[in-house]
């Protein structure tokens, strides 16, 4: 079965504001199987836009992917981001077929 992802873009206005927000989403995706993959590392924007933060949490199916950001709690929690950041989020269904041969 094919894992389910957030994929986050992020610029924050305000790190003590955000910070609330970043905190309260670790119970939050535990609660639903995330981790994450990608977290705000060393990135180099190769084309197109990009924002300053960038974020990939895996979670066990996209269906659960969706439940976590339809939850109450991450619902709550979004309004505790919004004021201090802007945000691109998608949630998408990984890929679990083939994948190219070496040669």
């Amino acid at each position: 079965m094919a894992k389910g992802y957030w994929i986050g873009r992020v610029d924050v206005s305000s790190d003590e504001g955000y910070k609330p927000y970043a905190v309260a989403n670790g119970p939050i995706f535990k609660k639903w199987g995330g981790r994450f993959v990608v977290r705000a590392g060393k990135f180099t924007t190769v084309e197109g836009a990009s924002r300053s933060r960038n974020v990939v949490i895996e979670f066990p199916d996209y269906e659960t992917a969706i439940a976590c950001y339809n939850s109450p709690e991450y619902q709550a929690n979004i309004k505790v981001r919004q004021p201090h950041s802007i945000a691109d989020l998608i949630v998408i269904e990984g890929y679990d077929g083939p994948q190219p041969s070496d040669g």
